[in-house]
């Protein structure tokens, strides 16, 4: 989780950097924003799509203190679509929603969302959803509820378990106050001017989010059997909202019911895993697991005779 709402950073980059704009796409009754990034020259061989944490905003996916740190930069060389979506109540759809939105009412403006897009950009693309904390439980709860025609090819969330790892005073006031402790671990894990420019991304998590957040291990549980695309899970290190000690890690993936799921535990990372110096190395292995879910969708698709 972390704290967010404003509209995303403006992108800077490196003149050979692919190019990060600014996009707005219809999903039913409201307009979400984002970020997008574009491989150049040649057709996307997948489209990820990127959801943020509470109280942050797609500009979570283009870290600004370290051009390396950027998921939307890295996907895009190497051949990816990748959109990072203001969730409902974030960006362009905050005004409208100052409440926020239930999840599952979120994943149905996502799904509308990527239908837009594959419209308007690409039609028929596959979508690979990557969520981070609050993102991660859409991520999931998008896969869940999704039908064959929205072309989900995985998930892979971090920052999302099942089992609190807080105790009953610390989550009551999960949303409600900022600990550093607990959304960056230790500060030397994050480049230097992080915590500067991620002014622009912090602020307050919609009420309707934090409601939500204290019923997700009871939510979790009823989604998990629906869940049949490939699914990875990643904890950081320094993780401090989630158990994820081995036998927590084999109740959350135990009643999935998914062809393919892993789970990897990254060293030298805190909470906000794509922003700080291990980012790199998370998205790198992101980028595999999507090559593994093409793979997989590739194995199991339809042959016409």
């Amino acid at each position: 989780m972390a704290q967010s709402v404003p509209a995303p950073m403006t992108p800077k980059r490196a003149p050979s950097s692919p190019v990060v704009e600014e996009v707005e796409l219809a999903a039913g009754d409201v307009r979400l924003s984002g970020l997008l990034a574009l491989p150049p020259g040649q057709e996307p061989r997948a489209v990820i799509v990127a959801l943020h944490g509470g109280g942050m905003g797609a500009g979570y996916f283009h870290g600004q203190a370290d051009p390396s740190t950027s998921l939307l930069s890295l996907a895009a060389a190497a051949g990816y679509a990748a959109l990072a979506l203001d969730r409902p109540g974030y960006g362009v759809s905050a005004d409208r929603l100052p409440q926020g939105m239930p999840l599952a009412e979120q994943a149905v403006r996502v799904r509308a969302a990527l239908r837009t897009y594959a419209v308007e950009r690409a039609r028929g693309a596959s979508f690979f959803l990557v969520g981070h904390s609050f993102g991660g439980t859409l991520a999931l709860t998008t896969v869940a509820t999704a039908e064959p025609e929205d072309r989900l090819l995985g998930v892979d969330v971090s920052g999302v378990g099942e089992r609190w790892a807080l105790s009953p005073a610390q989550r009551a006031a999960v949303g409600h106050r900022h600990d550093h402790r607990l959304h960056w671990g230790p500060l030397a894990l994050y480049p230097p001017g992080t915590f500067r420019l991620a002014q622009d991304l912090v602020g307050p998590v919609p009420p309707r989010e934090i409601e939500e957040i204290h019923h997700w291990p009871r939510r979790y549980a009823a989604l998990a059997p629906r869940i049949r695309v490939p699914v990875r899970f990643t904890f950081a290190e320094h993780e401090r909202f989630w158990a994820c000690d081995p036998a927590s890690v084999r109740d959350l993936t135990a009643p999935l019911a998914s062809p393919l799921v892993c789970t990897d535990r990254l060293t030298g990372a805190g909470h906000n895993i794509s922003l700080g110096y291990a980012a790199r190395r998370y998205h790198l292995r992101v980028l595999s697991f999507l090559e593994e879910c093409r793979a997989h969708a590739s194995r199991t698709a339809p042959r016409s005779l």
